[in-house]
């Protein structure tokens, strides 16, 4: 019992310093933040609309986040033990704590290695894919940006349903739903032939591999997105699917029900693939709709 006891106040006196700096600046953080903003507040007193890349942007935040958590508990883990284990020693002399003590403290160390470099493993690779992702839906958005210019809204990152549409271009030629996949490439080989899709009008024809999933997804969310503007607006309204993948060639092989489109090609959207004549009117409609639900992002300073 009174080793028992000992080893309670070993591991109070090493891990408890530990918790209460911890705790301690995040409560000092927090008043700081509290005072701060009684003396000031933000000049934006309204939610923002969302940024392109807006929902992976939340994502790659939130899994930095557990990165860093890892790598805390990768370091903190094996310091506590050590410092216990000698703790110990210091304590109950070298005959109370043995060689079983010691195999005991070692194995839970290295189990808790193993589980900390798998998840930093994971998590870094869904970090890549997170990242690849969200430069495509930058680089789409900054083309779609361009289209103002001819007179179209665009709306990024729109919250549907369990499920968010990358962007959302609303013109005199129709309604745009616009999925975006930043498929990464190969780094040897032909450059030209590497970075070509062939789009045959079902399928997407990569280098090493096909796909239709890309199509499939943007058809479900321009049918989502079809019939619940119709039911807001009071108005038939139909949303022509897009896919866009920057950064590559698309030979159009075929034509399917899908707009298969490289990056540089998008500022021929309009150009290219009316599908419905909106009036001022039912444009105003799509727009307020659309903004309603888009305009959630709270200013930082308010946060």
């Amino acid at each position: 019992m009174d080793g028992l006891v000992a080893q309670i106040g070993i591991a109070l006196i090493v891990v408890g310093p530990m918790v209460v700096s911890v705790f301690l600046g995040g409560f000092l953080l927090q008043r700081r933040k509290a005072i701060a903003r009684a003396r000031r507040k933000s000049p934006i007193g309204f939610d923002l609309l969302r940024p392109p890349g807006h929902g992976l942007g939340e994502q790659i935040e939130q899994l930095q986040e557990d990165l860093w958590e890892q790598l805390f508990r990768l370091m903190f883990v094996p310091t506590a033990v050590v410092a216990l284990y000698f703790g110990q020693i210091a304590l109950l002399g070298d005959k109370n704590v043995g060689l079983g003590v010691a195999l005991i403290y070692g194995a839970l160390t290295v189990a808790n290695a193993a589980y900390c470099l798998r998840q930093l493993l994971k998590i870094a690779t869904e970090l890549d894919k997170l990242k690849a992702g969200y430069d495509a839906e930058l680089a789409v958005g900054q083309e779609l940006n361009q289209l103002m210019h001819q007179g179209a809204l665009v709306f990024h990152d729109f919250p549907a349903e369990q499920f968010n549409i990358d962007h959302v271009v609303v013109a005199r030629q129709g309604v745009f739903a616009v999925e975006t996949k930043g498929y990464t490439k190969l780094a040897e080989g032909d450059g030209r032939k590497n970075a070509t899709v062939v789009f045959d009008g079902k399928k997407l024809v990569f280098p090493n591999y096909s796909t239709t999933k890309p199509l499939e997804q943007s058809a479900r969310q321009a049918k989502w997105l079809t019939e619940w503007l119709s039911s807001a607006t009071g108005t038939r309204v139909r949303a022509a699917p897009v896919l866009a993948l920057p950064g590559w060639f698309v030979d159009p092989g075929g034509e399917g029900t899908v707009i298969v489109l490289s990056g540089r090609m998008l500022k021929t959207l309009l150009e290219k693939n009316a599908h419905q004549s909106l009036t001022d009117q039912t444009i105003q409609q799509i727009a307020h709709q659309l903004g309603q639900r888009c305009r959630d992002v709270t200013p930082l300073y308010s946060r």
